[in-house]
């Protein structure tokens, strides 16, 4: 049986069942990796002997009838902005390279508690600033689906590595669709919770009013699943919301509620559909594509307002403006003294070893970020742009609570376009923001969306759709997701 191909959920319950081991499942999924990751370049860092270890343990307390975790055996990779003890974290940098955490992420720490088996820490743009992955300070990462084309960003090593079963789920990190956007260009299922409702402990941060940890994975039950894990407050992390977490596994609709929704046009459903999220420029299949799936969820019940979310035109300009603030203030602490590389050229002060160390180090993308922040955060330009971008940011937020008093969810496409050559847009960063143009407005306002697959395009690229709900509702935008 090639294990590699089945869901979190079928894996578990082999394991449960005595039917497999985890170290034949994990030992399946490491022969996968090294056939298929030399072309694909999803991980920066593999873990095998890890991996066989935990196993060894997962199988050890199964022996012995102990108790095991809601994940146990099952193999998953970790994006590499996320902390883990012993184990080389990059966050995709030359900066950190070699860099060995004291300690590991809150988001690490439920999984392995879980019993879940790390394969490895994935790649992805650098400091998860990008849509493409081409920022890495390591390598480009290749999509799946077409070798010669980017699997989308930041969490694209995430996203590549689920969609070539190279992993049972992954990890990612969404601070502007970066979950959701690499899940659309590869075909799989990416889930973005509320902020608040996933620890940042322990995660690089990037911008920290923005950032949220996220799941990749091949179907929603699994996201579900997986879900439950990861969700609920942390002490260590003040941001997290004592709101209960559901189990979301139970809300989704079972087989014969399905049946009954189809075979009764019983869906009692208001889905918003905002104009603003299909304009020109966009991809006519991707319009298609998402359009006839509304139609679908219209065909059984579902009731389709027409709703405007007036403030999305500003997104893009809000984000660029307020995201590279807080990265250009927390990416201050990489001065090469306190961990990640440094220069070794001589230096005659602090500042220009400083200057050296960055300068070396740094990737263009980064440094770009950094200036910009800078430049917006500066005095005399800080009324002009940051404010004006944080009062933007609460209109925004108002659209969507607005439209949520009339609809029960929204649905838009997740990416204007599918997934674009590698190289294409490189040189234009404008162009390569704009990739991210229909997800950035939920980071924004904070509230949950899970991107599903809908359809193909006419090079048989995957397209992408997001359910958008309102805050701490992801048991429902998974229900309804659950639906396709």
């Amino acid at each position: 049986m090639e294990y590699n191909k089945l869901t979190v959920k079928e894996i578990r319950d082999l394991i449960r069942k005595r039917k497999v081991t985890a170290r034949e499942v994990v030992e399946d999924y490491l022969k996968t990796i090294k056939e298929k990751d030399p072309k694909i370049k999803a991980y920066i860092t593999v873990c095998e002997d890890f991996a066989i270890e935990q196993a060894n343990k997962v199988d050890q307390k199964i022996a012995n009838n102990e108790e095991i975790g809601e994940l146990a055996g099952v193999p998953y990779a970790l994006k590499d902005n996320y902390l883990t003890k012993g184990i080389e974290t990059t966050s995709g940098s030359q900066v950190l390279k070699g860099y060995i955490p004291q300690y590991s992420a809150e988001m690490y720490e439920r999984l392995q508690k879980a019993d879940a088996i790390l394969l490895g820490k994935t790649n992805l743009d650098t400091f998860a600033f990008g849509a493409s992955t081409e920022n890495s300070g390591f390598f480009t990462t290749h999509n799946p689906h077409d070798l010669t084309r980017v699997p989308g960003g930041s969490s694209g090593g995430s996203a590549a590595a689920v969609a070539s079963d190279m992993c049972a789920f992954a990890l990612g990190s969404d601070t502007g669709g970066s979950v959701r956007q690499p899940a659309s260009l590869c075909g799989i299922t990416g889930l973005k919770v509320t902020y608040g409702r996933n620890s940042r402990y322990g995660m690089t941060a990037m911008a920290s009013s923005f950032d949220v940890p996220g799941i990749l994975s091949k179907n929603v039950e699994d996201a579900a699943i997986v879900a439950k894990v990861l969700a609920g407050k942390d002490e260590k992390d003040s941001t997290t919301s004592p709101t209960p977490v559901p189990v979301y596994e139970n809300s989704l609709y079972s087989e014969s509620e399905k049946d009954e929704i189809i075979k009764n046009k019983s869906l009692k459903l208001r889905i918003g559909v905002p104009s603003e999220y299909f304009i020109d420029g966009m991809e006519d299949s991707v319009k298609e594509s998402v359009k006839n799936k509304i139609e679908e969820y219209k065909s059984i019940g579902a009731e389709i307002v027409e709703i405007s979310l007036p403030h999305t035109q500003y997104g893009i300009a809000v984000y660029y403006v307020l995201v590279p603030c807080e990265i250009s203030a927390n990416m201050a602490r990489y001065d090469g003294i306190r961990f990640g590389q440094a220069t070794e050229e001589e230096t005659e002060n602090i500042l220009d070893y400083y200057l050296k160390t960055r300068g070396e180090f740094m990737e263009p993308e980064l440094k770009r970020r950094i200036l910009i922040g800078s430049y917006a955060l500066s005095a005399g330009y800080y009324d002009a742009y940051y404010l004006k971008a944080s009062k933007v940011r609460t209109l925004i937020k108002m659209d969507f609570e607005k439209a949520f008093k009339e609809v029960d969810v929204i649905m838009a496409p997740t990416s204007p376009t599918t997934a674009f050559k590698i190289g294409e847009k490189s040189d234009d960063p404008l162009q390569m923001y704009l990739a991210d143009v229909f997800t950035v407005c939920v980071n924004v306002a904070g509230i949950p969306s899970i991107n599903v697959p809908v359809g193909k395009d006419s090079n048989n690229l995957p397209i992408g759709m997001q359910i958008i709900g309102n805050y701490w509702e992801e048991d429902k935008i998974m229900k309804i997701a659950s639906l396709i």
